[in-house]
């Protein structure tokens, strides 16, 4: 070997030297970065003439399981899913009120119940037949603002639809950005993985939003598909649209056209079908919860408004009171329309004849809500009565609850035992989704940055550096002897 040739040799194992160290110290110095991918530098024997002039760097190569990263990104979608319906139906709950809670709707119930029969040993008491309005009030309140919290959901969720819809758009642009640069760059000798990392966070902020499966093309670029078969990006990114409307009330629906759809590239497509273009992340639940499970649970709480208002206005349960009158609890201070359910809870008020603060009088209460001068003073028959009415079985007529007859009280506790239920089911599968997203994750990592692996590469980096060093300094040493003769 020529001095030169051995100048050459080792000066390109410094170089390769000086950018291995390069490679494993981005690699140590990013080991926790999310999305950051493990780069390994490639390296060939480099020939001229057909004799060997050392090495030289080919490239760096990003590391990563591609089959891996897939199952995590399915799993990260399915988890934001479920977490997001768990949250609405824990919502939900908390506003019925669970048995425990002195303030929920079924106490709400109890204490009406108390108060009637209260009054009714003692009917010339104001402030007993005071506290049988007032529980009365109480509890068409507590209806009307678990309806309402149910239409705020639902406003909540087509700001959460605007702004992830938003997100996604943003997103796809910017991978389509960055695939074009990669397209750019995989010719050269340019390292381009920074571009990929980029690309890859890009991909999992859309990711989460709705389930993709990333396919690879030519010279680095890649096309992503949801797992329903709808095409988010393949060169070109497409355009998910969505109109928020602000302010969601009961009858409001997508179907009717009040509520927004969602459109690609102009095209209107399924927001509902559990095998749709988008299900199963989180922009299908909050579809699920503005069109589907908000709409579900206004149609209960409805049903029991209803309930609650027939059984105070059946016939012949108050002589005084008119046919086609309201009872004591009133559908916005009239007589409930069959016709008109939808939105019934938050309309849902306490007969103004029993009101003094309306202009009413208390005791209506005790002689009838048509009486036009106070009766007897120790009659307690109607309040015994209206007691009857609210604990006496019927049968709902709307609501879709199981068929059966049952109390005012019973038909909320199956409701709410149904919300409690739903609850305790979607956070098992909403732990179950976190779990395995967990665990992916963890697989994922370990297939990441060793920090004690590269800090062994580290060491025979350095050591490689110094020979090829050593090989310079002794060719420098033989030079000058050779010009000192």
């Amino acid at each position: 070997m020529s001095i030169t040739s051995g100048l050459s040799s080792a000066l390109s194992g410094l170089n390769a030297a000086a950018r291995a160290a390069e490679v494993v110290s981005s690699n140590i110095a990013n080991a926790m970065t999310e999305g950051y991918g493990r780069r390994e530098l490639q390296l060939s024997a480099r020939t001229i003439g057909g004799s060997g002039q050392g090495v030289s760097v080919t490239g760096v190569v990003r590391r990563g399981d591609p089959i891996l990263l897939g199952d995590r990104r399915l799993a990260q979608a399915g988890s934001g899913g479920r977490d997001a319906t768990a949250t609405f139906l824990k919502r939900l709950e908390l506003v019925l009120g669970t048995v425990d809670n002195a303030s929920s709707l079924g106490s709400r119930i109890s204490d009406f119940d108390t108060a009637l029969l209260e009054a009714s040993s003692r009917p010339e008491s104001e402030v007993r037949l005071s506290k049988v309005l007032e529980s009365a009030k109480t509890l068409a309140s507590h209806l009307a603002g678990a309806g309402s919290d149910i239409q705020q959901a639902r406003s909540d969720a087509d700001d959460q639809i605007e702004s992830q819809v938003t997100q996604v758009n943003t997103a796809l642009a910017r991978i389509a950005d960055l695939n074009g640069q990669i397209r750019a760059t995989s010719g050269s000798s340019r390292d381009n993985s920074v571009l990929i990392d980029q690309r890859h966070q890009a991909i999992d902020s859309v990711a989460k939003i709705i389930p993709l499966r990333e396919v690879p093309r030519e010279k680095g670029e890649i096309a992503l598909f949801t797992t329903g078969g709808a095409v988010v990006l393949d060169g070109l990114p497409t355009q998910l649209s969505f109109t928020p409307v602000g302010v969601v009330v009961a009858a409001m629906t997508q179907a009717s056209g009040a509520l927004s759809g969602l459109t690609l590239n102009g095209k209107a497509i399924s927001t509902t079908a559990e095998d749709g273009p988008i299900s199963g992340g989180t922009l299908a639940a909050q579809f699920a919860i503005r069109d589907d499970l908000a709409p579900q649970a206004q149609a209960k709480l409805d049903a029991s408004a209803r309930d609650l208002i027939e059984r105070f206005a059946a016939s012949g349960l108050d002589s005084t009171r008119a046919t086609g009158i309201a009872g004591l609890f009133t559908d916005g201070g009239a007589a409930f329309n069959v016709s008109n359910e939808i939105g019934l809870a938050q309309r849902l008020t306490v007969n103004a004849a029993a009101d003094p603060a309306q202009g009413g009088a208390l005791w209506r209460l005790r002689d009838g809500l048509g009486a036009t001068a106070p009766g007897a003073a120790g009659n307690s028959q109607l309040l015994k009565d209206l007691q009857t009415a609210l604990t006496t079985p019927r049968t709902p007529v709307s609501g879709g609850f199981m068929t059966g007859a049952r109390s005012f009280a019973t038909l909320v506790a199956d409701m709410v035992s149904g919300v409690a239920s739903a609850r305790v089911s979607a956070e098992n599968e909403a732990s179950y989704s976190a779990a395995r997203l967990d665990t992916l994750s963890t697989m994922e990592l370990e297939q990441g940055v060793d920090t004690d692996q590269e800090m062994q590469s580290l060491l025979v980096i350095e050591q490689a550096y110094a020979a090829n060093a050593k090989v310079i300094s002794t060719i420098g040493d033989m030079m000058q002897k050779l010009l000192e003769m």
